[in-house]
């Protein structure tokens, strides 16, 4: 008998990484709250899950972008006590250039992204920290570190996710609660084609399985990792990367001037 490990809730849990997500983690152990806004979908893989695992699967179909919706999710993690583990995926991006993109939906990316993920961990940490034991693994992505790479609203929106995980870490790692932020890189799933570019227009050296992303990401979770890059094969780099980074941090705040900028 697998071992009971409390109640995992994810969002974005209908396709993609999150589906993939929902079943890694029934076969882990937990039961679900599965939260999309295609109840349909929800509702399919809910009845795959429970068939296959045996698992309790609740679902909840709520558009994270509504706030009454969001509200009621914010409730579940408040109130269910058997919730150990939020994931949190859901979230939207685009390739699109800036000056090309429409602001009122680059503004409806920054809520989903950023202010739908800040308050569900806002809504499920305290009773993580009360009950002494918990989890959140919050879906970044590689442009939170190069955002170069695609629309600078997404890159930000991703940004703000690893330094809010990073952030998170150094405040509840002695409560009793584990944080990690994971970057995918390009993935199989129907981001791209949403976004309007389909995934055969994508150089398939650069193009993960959704499967083989999230597997090796709770490979990263079991080894206590706050931040897990699958598709950097070179995990030193990122250690530089880390360590340039703290070298840097005693030396950002001086009451002078750096030399440089003497006149």
């Amino acid at each position: 008998m697998t071992q009971h490990l409390g109640t995992a809730l994810v969002t974005g849990a209908s396709s993609g990484i999150g589906a993939v997500y929902a079943e890694r983690l029934a076969r882990r152990g937990y039961d679900l709250v599965l939260v999309a806004r295609n109840r349909d979908r929800l509702a399919t893989l809910a009845a795959r899950i429970t068939n296959d695992t045996r698992r309790s699967v609740e679902i909840l179909d709520a558009d994270l972008n509504d706030r009454n919706a969001l509200a009621a999710v914010e409730a579940k993690l408040k109130e269910d006590a058997s919730i150990t583990l939020l994931v949190n995926n859901a979230g939207v991006g685009t390739h699109t250039p800036l000056l090309d993109s429409d602001v009122d939906a680059m503004t409806r990316m920054i809520d989903l992204n950023v202010t739908a993920l800040t308050r569900l961990t806002y809504a499920a940490v305290p009773g993580f920290v009360g009950r002494g034991n918990g989890a959140v693994i919050n879906i970044a992505s590689i442009v939170g570190i190069a955002p170069e790479i695609l629309n600078g609203v997404y890159g930000g929106t991703k940004a703000f996710v690893l330094a809010f995980s990073q952030s998170l870490h150094r405040e509840l790692a002695d409560k009793g609660v584990r944080i990690q932020a994971v970057l995918p890189g390009a993935t199989a799933t129907d981001f791209w084609e949403t976004g309007g570019l389909p995934l055969e227009n994508l150089d398939k050296a650069i193009v993960m399985s959704a499967g083989d992303l999230v597997d090796a990401a709770l490979v990263g979770f079991d080894r206590g990792e706050l931040v897990t890059i699958p598709s950097l094969h070179d995990g030193a780099k990122w250690d530089a990367y880390e360590a340039a980074r703290q070298a840097m941090a005693p030396e950002l705040s001086t009451d002078t001037p750096a030399a440089r900028y003497a006149a």
